[in-house]
This record gives structure tokens, C-alpha cells and sequence, in this order.
């Protein structure tokens, strides 16, 4: 299966199903509204998606970097979407030392995702708490946040008060990076 291929397309048989992790958002009391649109697997194809439907035209679109150091240590990185990252700078800042993409298998292990779906919403998946977690302060201090529920075909909006619960509930403490400084 190539990075482009989607086994299920609606999540059926991930280890939690879409419809799962939005019904749980709605049992914690968190805000969300979920948006259905045709695969992307890039920044730019989200873009593209994007100018397409008015209603994701507000709040802050991220991307997600699954990663890993020599120690098999795991970090999730969530950044607003344009921002470049350097990997190198990056592993420093976040205390993981050198850092680099974890593995297809890696990513269905620990957060139950596929390439192309990484998500900070996947760390319901995570409960062994085995995934670290960053997230640009820009991100967690937004209004409105679009994120993947755990697959690329659709995007949910929530507040960035109501990620910090769902961390929260999740048993995860996320790392608040100035990826603006």
C-alpha cells in the first residue's frame, strides 16, 4: 500500500473509528464540528481544500510530525501549518537531541493513524502514554483549531481551549513551543 492509499477511507478499521473519537469529544463537553472533503495528504493539498470551502477559511490548519530519537522515544509535534520546521532545531528544542520520521508501522502502533492522518486528536489511541507531545503555542492559544479525526478525508473544528482538555483527558501534558520566536 503506498502513502496515497486509504484501506478505509471513513476509518472503519482503525483501532478507534472516527464516529468513536467525535463521540467521545461530545462526552467531554468539547465544542466540534466536523467538515468531510476528499483525501489530502499535504499542507498544500489542505490549501487547496481549504479555499474550496468557506466555513475552513477561519481558525489555524495545523500539520503533524510523528517522530523518533535513538532512544525510541516518540514525540507528536503539532504546529500551525505554515510554519517551517527544521527537524535538526527542532529535536533540540523539544529536548529529544536528533530526531526523524517514525515509521508507517511506528504511527499505527502508537497512535492508531495512517500516513497522511497524523493528528493530536490520535492520542486517544495512545494509552500507554508511550507519545510525548509539542505543540506550538499559537496553536493551543487559537480560537478555532481544524484537525484531522484520525483520518484525512475529514477535518473537526475545536476550540484551542477544548484540545488542552482533550490532552488533559487523554493523560497528556503538551510541550508549548514558540515556533514564532
Amino acid at each position: 500500500m503506498n502513502a496515497e492509499t486509504i484501506a478505509d477511507p471513513e476509518g472503519n478499521d482503525l483501532p478507534t473509528t472516527p464516529a468513536a473519537l467525535l463521540a467521545r469529544l461530545s462526552a467531554l463537553g468539547l465544542a466540534h464540528e466536523t467538515v468531510t472533503h476528499e483525501a489530502v495528504f499535504t499542507v498544500e493539498q489542505s490549501t487547496a481544500v481549504r479555499a474550496r470551502l468557506p466555513v475552513l477559511q477561519q481558525g489555524v490548519h495545523i500539520k503533524n510530525l510523528f517522530l523518533r530519537n535513538k532512544r525510541e522515544e516518540m514525540w507528536l509535534v503539532t504546529a500551525e501549518a505554515h510554519r517551517p520546521i527544521d527537524l535538526r532545531q527542532l529535536g533540540e528544542r523539544i529536548g529529544a537531541g536528533r530526531v526523524s520520521f517514525g515509521s508507517p508501522e511506528r504511527l499505527m502502533r502508537y497512535l492508531g493513524v495512517r500516513p497522511g492522518s497524523v493528528t493530536p486528536l490520535a492520542l486517544i489511541n495512545d494509552t500507554a502514554h508511550r507519545v510525548r507531545l509539542a505543540v506550538d503555542r499559537a496553536v493551543l492559544d487559537a480560537d478555532i483549531v481544524w484537525a484531522h479525526p484520525l483520518v484525512n478525508t475529514m477535518v473537526t473544528r475545536l476550540s484551542g481551549a477544548d484540545l488542552r482538555r482533550f490532552f488533559t483527558a487523554t493523560g497528556h501534558a503538551p510541550a508549548a513551543i514558540d515556533f514564532a520566536a
